[in-house]
This record gives structure tokens, C-alpha cells and sequence, in this order.
């Protein structure tokens, strides 16, 4: 989902107001000063990258133009070759430009490891077509809507669920926002609690195998994809734990008593719970099979992801059944491949980037830099969640991971820092990004739901409410990645417990 989703922030004059519109807010002269302004920053830029500057300065003009042309809408992919050839070209001149056009983007995905990529896209594309959807939130509901704020519980167990397996936060909260909202505020819920339970619903599951975005970073840090699906397993269960807790306690303030939530829905009985599992039995079994499968050898994480391709598309003709199966089939391998082309693009780009910044000696710098500050491993670690933080005001996850990735390399190593457990910690921080105002793009793809009025049953819910619920929720994130920088053990026990059982 791109930034050109998101909704204009700006409120509406008053329905009462007299007098000449003189007050508003100038969007177009607002708009044309950031495009004359931007474009100034990518002509300024690419001019100091051509000339006689030392290394550092070219690295820092890249930098520049590489924002700039992500602000300006262009694919990440492309922001990252643009700035990256025509740094090559300064620094080496058109020789390397041409070998790394002609070498690099063969050589960068044409890697056995990565073709579980669009193994792992395959399969959530299935299921996704497959409309388990509505059946995981309402097995979540069933099981779970014994506890305060069931609902919004269920929701976040769901959501958990769909995102693991469809690699997509944007689309986990979207199909979610439809369903769970609207049944919370039926059921008397605060629309804060609703909208929260919805926003954060993802999250735990960009960490839990299969994951596209520690794939992603894998490809980026060069890590083997087995053991870094694995060390996102513990955080993304600590995430959907405390969220589960931080919902609970919500609840007693925000949500009507189990007893009144239960009056409102017809009674559950073990028939009923026992019925939702046959309908998402496939998504469990494989999470078990992918995690067992990595766990103890028996799978490749390549392997796995076949394995769980396969099984997705038995699933799929057995759940679309006289409903177009072919069809649901063949638009989810359409869109595998435009995934797929994109996903392999920009690690190419990664890749170019990232030799770029070893020619300006940016990556080795900013290690001596670290050093020279006398900084640890904790103390750097909580400087880069603030750094994230405030990235993710104005970024998104990807743009996020290929800016910083790069540069840190040289000194996360030097700080010993396990590149397993930083995949994890960057992906949490990333996705945090897409929640974060004032750009979080899920505040404002939930914002356009709610106001369709079968979503918002009659309550007014502006741009501000959204961001009220993003906001008391994010303690628990920072929470969260607080506990990790603390304790990595959580992330690393698991890819370290099937290091020594393979030996």
C-alpha cells in the first residue's frame, strides 16, 4: 500500500461559519512549496554527488537524494539505483557503473535461499483467496470472548494469525477494520479500544514465521532465512502476549463486563468453538509445519516454503470448491509475480546501495563514530529505537530497513550485536512505522473505513480518534522492544537451540 492511499488529514470548516473563507488552509501553494523545495534538495544533491568532494560528502548527498526521491513517491527500488550509480560514477567513473549493470542484478537474486520468497507470497495469496478471513476472527471470538474485551481480544489473536501467513499489516488491519470494528461498537466498546485493537492486530505477526519482511532483511543483511524466520517467533509471541494483556486491562474501563458482552451475542457453546477450528485449521498447522520443519532440520526454509505453497493450493481447491477455484488460483499467482519482481528489485537496489556506501566509507564511519562516543551495546540500541521512532514518522517499513541497514552493518558487528536478533528488532521497529503518527499509513487506511457508516454504526470517528488509539498503545510497544534489548535471549534461544541440534 502506497502513501497515495492515505487521507487528507484536514477538517472540515465549521457548517456554521459566516463571513468570507479567508482562514483556510492553503494546500495548493502548500503543495507547490514542498514540490519546488524538494525537487531544489534532488537537483542540489545529485550536483554535489558530480563534484570533487571527499567520499563521506558523496555518500551524504546520496542519502539525501535517496529521501528525496522516496518523498516524491518514486518505487524504493529505484531511489536506491538512482543515487547509488550515479555515486558509483563519481567515485570510480562509468566502468563500475557498467559492471554493476551487468553483474549485480543477476547475482543478487539469482540465489537459491531467496526462492522461498514467492513460496511464502504464494501461500498467503492462497489462504487470503481462500476467505479465511472471516473465519480466524470469528474462531478468535469464539475462544476467546470468555475474557474482558473479548472481541478486541479475538481481533488481535486473529489478526496475528492472518498476518503470519499473508505477510501484510496493511492488509491484516484492513480486513479486520471491516469485521471487528463494527461488531465492537454493536457490542458497546470504546471506539478507541475498537480502533487500537484493530491498528496493532498485525504486528505480531510480521514476526512469526512465515515472514515476509525478515525475509526481506535476511536478503538485506545476508543472513540465512532458516534461523532469522526463527528468532522472530519469541518476540512476536511476547508482542501478541502483552498486547493481549494491555487489551485486557483497556477493557475494564473501555468495554462493556463479559456478562454484557455476552447478553449481546447469542450464548457459544464447545460445539460452536470446536466448529471455527475446522475453518482455519490450515493456517496453525502450517505455522507448526514451517516452525517444526526449520526447527529440526527435516526442511530447508526453502523446502518449507514449498512445502507450505503445495499444501495452500490443495487448500484452495478444496475451500473455493464450485467458486472459481482456477480463478482465485490464477489471480493469487498473478499477483505473486508483481510481488515477487518487486521484492527482488529492491534487493538489487539494496545491494548497489550498500557497495556504494562501503566506496564512500559512510558504513566504516559511522562505526568510528559509535566508538569514539564510548557507546555499548544497550546504549546504541536505545539510541536506534529513537532513531526508528522518528524515522517512522515520515517513513515506512522497507524504506526504513534499506536506509539504516547498510550504514549499521560494521557496527552492529563490532558491538557484537547478533544480526538474527537485529533482523527482529528492525522488522518491530519498521512496522511500528506504519502506526506511528503522523504518516502512520494505517491510521489513515483505518480512518477512510470507518467512515463508511456500516463500519462506524453512527459514531462520528475523525483522523484524531485514530491517532488517540495509536498513541495509547504504543507504550506497550516500546515496552516490548525495551524487553528485547534487554534480554535478546528472547529472539535468540530458538535459531541457537536448532543450531545445536543439527550439529
Amino acid at each position: 500500500m502506497s502513501a497515495d492511499t492515505a487521507v487528507d488529514p484536514a477538517a472540515a470548516p465549521p457548517a456554521g461559519a459566516t463571513g468570507p473563507q479567508v482562514v483556510k488552509r492553503p494546500d495548493s501553494a502548500r503543495s507547490w512549496v514542498f514540490f519546488a523545495v524538494t525537487v531544489a534538495l534532488i537537483i542540489g544533491s545529485t550536483t554535489a554527488m558530480l563534484l570533487p568532494l571527499v567520499p563521506e560528502a558523496i555518500g551524504i548527498a546520496a542519502i539525501v537524494l535517496m529521501l528525496c526521491l522516496i518523498f516524491i513517491r518514486l518505487p524504493v527500488a529505484l531511489a536506491m539505483i538512482v543515487p547509488a550509480l550515479i555515486g558509483m560514477y563519481a567515485l570510480r567513473g562509468e566502468l563500475l557503473v557498467e559492471s554493476a549493470l551487468r553483474t549485480l542484478p543477476y547475482s543478487q537474486v539469482a540465489e537459491w535461499t531467496l526462492s522461498v520468497v514467492p513460496m511464502f507470497i504464494l501461500m498467503g495469496l492462497l489462504l487470503w483467496k481462500a476467505g479465511l478471513t472471516e473465519s480466524l476472527y470469528a474462531a478468535g471470538r469464539k475462544w476467546l470472548g470468555w475474557m474482558p474485551g473479548g472481541l478486541a481480544v479475538g481481533t488481535n489473536v486473529a489478526g496475528a494469525g492472518l498476518a503470519s501467513v499473508s505477510g501484510s499489516s496493511v492488509g491484516t488491519a484492513y480486513a479486520l477494520a471491516r469485521i471487528g470494528i463494527p461488531e465492537m461498537l454493536k457490542a458497546g466498546y470504546d471506539k478507541r479500544l475498537a480502533i487500537g485493537a484493530v491498528i496493532v492486530a498485525g504486528l505480531p505477526g510480521q514476526l512469526i514465521p512465515p515472514s515476509i519482511m525478515l525475509v526481506i532483511y535476511a536478503g538485506i543483511a545476508e543472513v540465512p532465512i532458516g534461523p532469522q524466520l526463527l528468532a522472530g517467533i519469541g518476540p512476536g509471541v511476547l508482542v501478541a502476549v502483552l498486547f493481549t494483556v494491555m487489551i485486557v486491562v483497556f477493557a475494564k474501563r473501555w468495554a462493556p463486563t463479559v456478562a454484557e458482552e455476552a447478553a449481546s451475542h447469542p450464548p457459544v457453546t464447545w460445539a460452536d468453538r470446536f466448529g471455527s477450528l475446522a475453518k482455519i485449521w490450515p493456517v496453525p498447522i502450517l505455522i507448526v509445519v514451517i516452525v517444526w520443519g526449520m526447527f529440526s532440520g527435516t526442511f530447508t526454509a526453502t523446502e518449507a516454503g514449498a512445502c507450505a505453497a503445495v499444501v495452500s493450493l490443495l487448500i484452495t481447491f478444496i475451500w473455493k470448491r464450485g467458486d472459481g477455484p482456477f480463478r482465485a488460483i490464477a489471480d493469487a499467482s498473478v499477483a505473486t509475480i508483481s510481488s515477487v519482481g518487486g521484492i527482488f528489485f529492491m534487493l538489487i537496489g539494496v545491494e548497489m546501495l550498500s557497495r556504494m556506501f562501503t566506496l564512500t566509507g559512510i558504513s566504516t564511519g559511522f562505526a568510528e563514530l559509535v566508538e569514539s562516543m564510548d557507546l555499548n551495546r544497550v546504549s546504541f540500541l536505545l539510541l536506534m529505537m529513537v532513531v526508528y521512532i522518528v524515522l517512522g514518522t515520515f517513513m515506512e517499513p522497507l524504506p526504513m530497513m534499506v536506509l539504516t541497514i547498510p550504514i549499521l552493518m560494521p557496527t552492529l558487528i563490532s558491538l557484537d550485536i547478533s544480526l538474527l536478533w537485529y533482523g527482529a528488532f528492525a522488522v518491530l521497529m519498521g512496522e511500528l512505522a506504519v502506526v506511528t503518527p503522523p504518516v502512520g499509513i494505517l491510521a489513515f487506511i483505518i480512518h477512510q473505513i470507518t467512515k463508511e457508516p456500516e463500519v462506524n454504526q453512527g459514531q462520528n470517528i475523525r483522523l484524531n480518534d485514530v491517532f488517540n488509539a495509536c498513541w495509547w498503545f504504543m507504550p506497550m510497544a516500546i515496552l516490548v522492544t525495551v524487553v528485547l534489548i534487554f534480554f535478546p535471549e528472547i529472539s535468540t534461544w530458538l535459531p541457537d537451540l536448532a543450531s545445536d541440534g543439527a550439529k
